[in-house]
């Protein structure tokens, strides 16, 4: 979707807006979390992730925070969007881990030519990012030039090519490995294809990378309309992820208008997943192309669908 400005070692495994962070200084003197060495992979059970985007994040946590309150859930994954040539923000990732979330960053390749990172002209920021990255120690989930099967980027669709992005992800992935960022999980991010069949966003099989170089699958997409419903807003994209790969999915960024039926959309999504076997959803609770945040009885759905999925506050 167009937008604007998205482990606990026992979890039971398991939305569009570019946003402008602060490079945060602290990278390198950050100390880890914990000196135990991570899992190299995050659990992929179906059915019991449930993240969050939350407005400030990841210059502050207290989006989160009041999602937290508002709903009863401590998120598992917690979304954020990286500009390019920004810095991995330590201080942020090491009190998601605090709070026994798993930081999902976003990188968006603004104003930069895929050709080029492809090509290795950005090595050096990536193995500064990925340096990063292993010295926090803890998992991290990380996508990149995300919708890249829709036209609304320039790395997307009609603007870049499916060989130059899938160049640009295997390199990523490679600078990342060579400086021996294990603590990754590498989310492969598309939009939801177009329903209507006219092919304005189509099938995002022509970009795929390769199962070497992705973990998991995300599919991001939104209840723009109070008619629309699970499976025929998800399930043609999920058909088509699967003719490619059996990696697990995520939905990586989804919500509902704060209207009479977002509630019902709550507990659609919930039942969703189970019926489809996904790891999970990412709830954006943000401002966006429109205003996705929960309101009253939303906020109350997602604590009440939430019980048998995962386990609430009190």
């Amino acid at each position: 979707m167009r937008i604007v400005a998205v482990l606990a070692a026992v979890i039971a495994a398991g939305a569009v807006i570019v946003v402008a962070v602060r490079h945060d200084k602290s990278v390198a003197s950050d100390p880890p979390v914990s000196s135990v060495p991570p899992p190299v992979a995050l659990p992929s059970k179906p059915g019991t992730y449930l993240g969050v985007y939350a407005s400030q994040v990841p210059e502050s946590y207290a989006g989160v925070a009041a999602f937290t309150t508002a709903t009863g859930v401590k998120p598992d994954l917690v979304a954020f969007y990286s500009g390019w040539l920004e810095g991995f923000p330590a201080s942020f990732a090491a009190k998601a881990a605090r709070e026994d979330a798993v930081p999902l960053v976003q990188i968006q390749p603004t104003r930069v030519a895929l050709a080029k990172i492809a090509a290795g002209r950005y090595d050096s920021y990536l193995t500064s990012y990925a340096e990063a990255v292993r010295a926090y120690g803890r998992p991290v989930v990380m996508s990149f030039a995300h919708e890249m099967n829709g036209s609304w980027y320039s790395w997307g669709y009609r603007h870049t090519s499916p060989r130059t992005f899938i160049a640009a992800w295997r390199q990523i992935v490679t600078v990342f490995r060579a400086v021996g960022a294990d603590n990754v999980t590498w989310l492969w991010t598309v939009n939801i294809v177009d329903g209507n069949g006219r092919g304005r966003i189509p099938n995002p099989a022509r970009w795929w990378p390769g199962s070497s170089y992705v973990n998991w699958v995300g599919i991001d997409g939104y209840y723009f309309q109070p008619s629309w419903q699970f499976a025929p807003l998800f399930g043609p994209t999920i058909s088509d992820v699967r003719s490619v790969t059996s990696d697990p999915i995520l939905i990586a960024e989804t919500a509902a208008s704060p209207t009479a039926t977002q509630a019902a959309k709550i507990a659609e999504l919930f039942a969703g997943v189970r019926t489809y076997r996904l790891l999970g959803f990412v709830w954006f609770d943000s401002i966006g192309s429109r205003d996705w945040r929960l309101n009253t009885r939303g906020a109350a759905a997602m604590r009440k669908d939430s019980r048998s999925y995962k386990n609430p506050l009190p």
